[in-house]
């Protein structure tokens, strides 16, 4: 496939919002004077950052429902279980600094009389191997539930319902303390990453930057995808499923794979959130969250990708505000928006923005030009 296909001019304006992005959050944060106004509080830097791993998720999700037609109320599952992953290995680093001081349990093993440390705790202390389970966790856990729904047809609102039930499910098991992973407080209190301080203003400028990284790199991956043959085929399954299983393709493993692929997107997004909220509870698995994050991708354009990434920095920073100035009118703003969004502009912010932007180069360009208009004169 050719680079021009996928470093299209959308393309080309997500990658310089981004690289802007990394370049003028540490400038403003760091080189800016904290008295002067294009000074950027040490506070939203990692604000920011979460809003660049809401992005990815709402990528990855973007990726399934609007190339493939499968609309996951369950993908939160995915990013919380990234999460957690990168919650273990934050917590191993903690070690005797935890207030029960015990070199190996963390405080939460200790307070629970916890003997031992359990055998899925081992290898968190090395962080490749957590990087590794970041991706795996997700992952399996996708190709496990995808092999079983896709092999047997579920489609449509059938597969909503059991994608929402697979995360209330897990929230549930993580609720409960026997589980092993710090029950309804979750996994909380660290200390550093890679033996940097997470309290650094330098490693929250890194963080922050490393998710811009890896929004880009999510954002190319893909749009390579759904440029390729793969993609065509993607959006083939979503528009005629049956005449596409009948020209012979196996659209089961399409999707398979495309949906193994969204839920490491969401893992990797999980990962990078972690330490930069600095905790992850059984809260992250809500089925609510899932739910509001097919609300981003909608309000910010299905199918488009930067329109995904465009609703996902829209809606929360529309949240940030409310919650802060009208708390009790942020779920009715939220309902409010996604019912404006899909009766008035069905395309999204994007979609809308893109047609008028074409509405107006097409009266532009149907005007006669003013040496037409003398030539007809004459």
């Amino acid at each position: 496939m050719k680079a021009q296909s996928v470093l299209d001019r959308q393309s080309v304006i997500v990658l310089s919002l981004l690289a802007v992005a990394a370049v003028l959050v540490p400038v403003l944060n760091g080189l800016a004077a904290p008295g002067s106004a294009l000074h950027l509080p040490d506070h939203l830097v990692p604000l920011l950052g979460k809003y660049i791993c809401f992005a990815l998720l709402a990528l990855s999700v973007d990726l399934i429902w609007g190339f493939c037609g499968i609309l996951s109320l369950g993908h939160g599952a995915f990013f919380a279980l990234g999460g957690y992953a990168m919650g273990m290995y934050l917590m191993r680093q903690i070690g005797s600094r935890g207030v029960y001081a015990h070199p190996v349990l963390p405080d939460f093993m200790v307070f629970l009389n916890w003997k031992g440390l359990p055998w899925f705790w081992y290898g968190f202390d090395v962080f490749p191997f957590a990087m590794l389970m970041v991706l795996l966790v997700p992952g399996i856990l996708a190709f496990i539930f995808g092999w079983l729904a896709f092999r047997s047809r579920v489609t449509g609102v059938y597969l909503s319902i059991i994608t929402q039930a697979m995360t209330y499910a897990l929230m549930l098991a993580f609720f409960r303390n026997d589980m092993g992973f710090g029950g309804n407080n979750g996994l909380t209190d660290f200390k550093d990453i890679l033996g940097f301080p997470l309290q650094s203003a330098s490693t929250r400028l890194v963080l922050f930057v490393s998710s811009v990284a890896a929004l880009g790199a999510g954002y190319l991956l893909c749009r390579w995808l759904v440029s390729s043959k793969f993609g065509k085929v993607l959006v083939a399954v979503r528009d005629a499923e049956s005449r596409t299983r009948f020209l012979g393709y196996r659209v089961e493993h399409y999707k398979l794979a495309v949906f193994t692929i969204s839920a490491m997107l969401a893992g990797i997004a999980g990962a990078l959130y972690v330490p930069q909220v600095g905790i992850i509870n059984p809260s992250e698995f809500a089925p609510a969250n899932s739910i509001e994050l097919v609300i981003w991708v909608a309000v910010g354009g299905r199918g488009t990708l930067a329109g995904a990434i465009l609703g996902a920095l829209v809606v929360n920073a529309g949240k940030t505000w409310f919650t802060g100035a009208l708390p009790e009118f942020w779920l009715f703003a939220l309902g409010g928006l996604f019912v404006f969004v899909t009766l008035f502009m069905p395309r999204g912010i994007l979609g809308a923005g893109q047609g008028l932007w074409g509405s107006a180069r097409q009266r532009l360009g149907s005007k006669p030009s003013p040496e037409a208009v003398s030539q007809a004169a004459e």
